[in-house]
């Protein structure tokens, strides 16, 4: 079995996502990066060493695209990053049967699909990494800010990566969440930045690189599994 480590990373076409491929290729990793038009991306140029696959993430088809392309380029899969998804925000009975379908599909379906075949490929290397990229709204949410659908969705991750870290620690496979304040990303680009910061008691917005080192503390971290790393400038921890 080949010896260079294999990173997927879903929603890879900008801002955390194409901060991570980046990271993984500087660090050695051969990748596969994945979005629904990740091959237009301005941020990423497919190489030797990075394969982009476009498709909705939320479609089985698509997970069988990304891992196969990651087995028959690269021959194994050691991390996957879940950083796909979309931030849909409204009182809660504003929600429509589309908003809920959309969601669950990308959040849920594209936590499913993508992860149930990287941990069959995990579980033949007896190794691998699983870290998913949630929010700090599902241990915090804020008045003002009103989310529920989404973070119904992004609980489910919280849950899923304590479940799995246990099912799984045996087996050599780790299973860890991150979960954000606001971050700098294309998504905020036009947004007021000041008042996005007062969202958390450090009042500024979390930086692209931030994320993804705390990504790759958790990538090193080999004692650390089942564990939701709050990047939030303190948002979490109560009232402020």
């Amino acid at each position: 079995m080949p010896t260079t480590k294999t990173a997927i990373v879903t929603g890879a076409s900008q801002g955390i996502g194409a901060g991570l491929v980046g990271r993984f290729l500087e660090e050695g990793y051969n990748v596969v990066g994945t979005s629904r038009s990740v091959t237009k991306s301005t941020n990423l140029t497919a190489s030797s060493r990075l394969a982009l696959v476009d498709g909705d993430i939320g479609d089985p088809k698509t997970a069988q695209r990304i891992s196969d392309t990651a087995i028959e380029r690269f021959g194994r899969i050691d991390v996957l990053v879940n950083n796909a998804g979309i931030f849909v925000p409204k009182p809660f009975t504003e929600y429509t049967s589309e908003d809920f379908n959309t969601l669950v599909s990308t959040i849920v379906g594209g936590f499913f699909y993508i992860t149930q075949n990287a941990v069959r490929q995990m579980l033949q290397q007896q190794s691998g990494h699983i870290v998913n990229i949630s929010t700090t709204l599902v241990d915090q949410p804020m008045a003002g800010a009103p989310c529920a659908l989404q973070l119904l969705t992004k609980g489910s991750l919280h849950s899923v990566t304590r479940a799995l870290a246990i099912e799984y620690a045996a087996k050599g496979i780790r299973i860890n969440t991150i979960a954000p304040g606001v971050v700098n990303t294309p998504m905020h680009e036009n947004d007021d930045h000041e008042m996005l910061g007062k969202l958390h008691p450090i009042h500024r917005l979390a930086e692209v690189s931030e994320i993804v080192d705390a990504v790759f503390y958790l990538n090193g971290a080999t004692f650390v599994t089942g564990e939701i790393l709050h990047i939030d400038g303190g948002a979490h921890a109560g009232r402020w």
